[in-house]
């Protein structure tokens, strides 16, 4: 790949937009009104009624000029993207979207709960998080309602997002959510008064397509329940309980007898774990060089140490005190051979046993941390679990203790304080596909942990609920991944 073939596919799709353009015009001529190209906003709904010139255009879509046109820039921009596209970024969207059908299972719920009939009934402005989940529900038969603790506005919010951001609806404004000209593709036509007295039937005279979604999409995600057999309450269960027949949870699961080559391996994968930033992204995600010397930084459960060894390498003068479970600190030096021996062994960066769900206990040294970092963690705990790990980190800080906290931060895709888009431009505000491995990132969080990657809004609010306020967000333009800075809030 050279800069002329990615000219000569940029030129490609010019092209091919030139052609499409001409085609419209020219069968323009046959109507009273020109024909434009379809907006992807705007819904098309195939049992509604609609004018000559919006049945014309329905027609364009099948025509084969049109259609090999629409192909040269599906397949120049797909090309363009493969090229361009970080690597990590790419291999992440194939392992968690494609393989782990992490798209097909969202598009199987959204056919599923219903959510496109109920959007249609909506206003063209759409429905807020909690009107849809209560439509959703209340669409359910009584006896078969999924579990409250399970299925949370919260949770269907990042659901629908990761769908708004992949193109499959459209989030009009924060956690409101509307139709697309996609998604009413997969519009059954049936009212919601059909689907909830006749939901066997919902396939009776339609076009086909949320059949056929439904079908396709049969063998992805799903969950399930099991008696427990102990309290007879129901048990949840996510797809990593059913791929492993267990009822621990990961990390349980991946330090039990047999695990040994996982374990270690889940290690070193976190260091991989980087390539989410831009390279030594760490070093500008706080100004490490303000700090005394002697500062002291915690690495709360830093597994191997990689992030922090960055910092202890690049600032001599802060001292490195990396915190895990026992299993991860006996491996922990070993695992880097002899390149940072004499760092271990000066002591200016050290290992420490500790459960992230215990007690802090004081230094050896009696020095007052002046940074704790939690990188890639809160993600991996539900809310209530989270505010328990940094409350936690509060009652060990200091008056002056920082937090860091490195994980995603994942932008509305709407325009909002946050957005990378701002202004008047056709790209999605959180740069859609081009971030789809951070959205695909948060249903994976979702299926193995019961957590997921969280807005500025959840992570300031998870922060204040356990005593620190945010001061400062630092990522590079564009980018989902940012390192939170928080400070006590008393």
């Amino acid at each position: 790949m050279s800069f002329s073939t990615l000219r000569a596919l940029h030129s490609t799709i010019g092209k091919a937009l030139d052609d499409l353009e001409r085609l419209y015009k020219d069968r323009s001529q046959s109507t009273a009104v020109p024909l434009d190209f379809p907006r992807l906003d705007e819904p098309y709904y195939t049992s509604a009624e609609h004018s000559a010139a919006e049945e014309l255009e329905r027609e364009l879509e099948n025509d084969p000029a049109v259609s090999f046109a629409s192909k040269q820039i599906v397949a120049a921009c797909g090309q363009l993207s493969a090229a361009v596209n970080k690597r990590w970024y790419g291999l992440m969207e194939s392992l968690h979207g494609e393989l782990s059908g992490t798209i097909v299972a969202g598009m199987r719920f959204l056919e599923e709960a219903h959510v496109v009939e109920i959007l249609r009934e909506a206003s063209p402005d759409g429905l807020r998080v909690g009107d849809i989940h209560r439509a959703i529900i209340d669409l359910r038969p009584e006896a078969s309602r999924p579990d409250p603790t399970v299925f949370t506005p919260s949770r269907l919010g990042h659901i629908l997002r990761l769908l708004a951001t992949a193109h499959w609806l459209r989030e009009v404004a924060p956690d409101r959510f509307a139709n697309n000209r996609r998604s009413s593709y997969v519009d059954s036509g049936k009212s919601l008064k059909q689907l909830r007295e006749e939901p066997k039937r919902r396939f009776v005279d339609t076009d086909g397509v949320a059949a056929f979604v439904s079908r396709a999409a049969d063998t992805g995600v799903q969950t399930e329940t099991s008696e427990d057999q102990e309290s007879g309450t129901a048990k949840f269960f996510g797809p990593f309980n059913l791929a492993y027949d267990t009822q621990m949870d990961y990390f349980s699961w991946l330090e039990s007898p047999g695990n040994e080559f996982r374990f270690e391996r889940f290690g070193h994968a976190m260091t991989g774990t980087r390539e989410w930033e831009t390279k030594e992204g760490i070093l500008y995600g706080y100004p490490w060089a303000s700090l005394a010397h002697g500062s002291v930084l915690v690495d709360v459960a830093g597994g191997l140490g990689s992030t922090s060894l960055t910092v202890a390498t690049a600032h001599p003068h802060i001292a490195v005190v990396v915190e895990d479970r026992p299993q991860v600190v006996e491996i922990a030096p070993s695992a880097w051979g002899s390149t940072f021996a004499s760092l271990f062994e000066s002591g200016r960066m050290s290992f420490r046993n500790r459960d992230i769900f215990g007690p802090w206990t004081p230094l050896p040294s009696g020095k007052i941390p002046d940074v704790f970092l939690i990188r890639l963690i809160l993600h991996d705990w539900p809310d209530q679990k989270c505010v328990k790990i940094l409350s936690t980190l509060r009652a060990a800080a200091g008056q002056d203790t920082k937090l860091v906290i490195g994980d995603m931060l994942l932008p509305f895709a709407c325009p909002s304080d946050e957005a990378f888009i701002q202004g008047d431009s056709p790209l999605l505000p959180n740069l859609g596909v081009a971030n789809l491995h951070g959205y695909l990132m948060d249903i994976l969080m979702m299926s193995i942990f019961g957590a997921k990657e969280r807005t500025v809004a959840e992570i300031a609010e998870l922060a204040l609920a356990a005593g620190w306020k945010v001061i400062d967000i630092r990522r590079s333009p564009g980018s989902v991944w940012a390192y939170t800075t928080a400070v006590s809030a008393c």
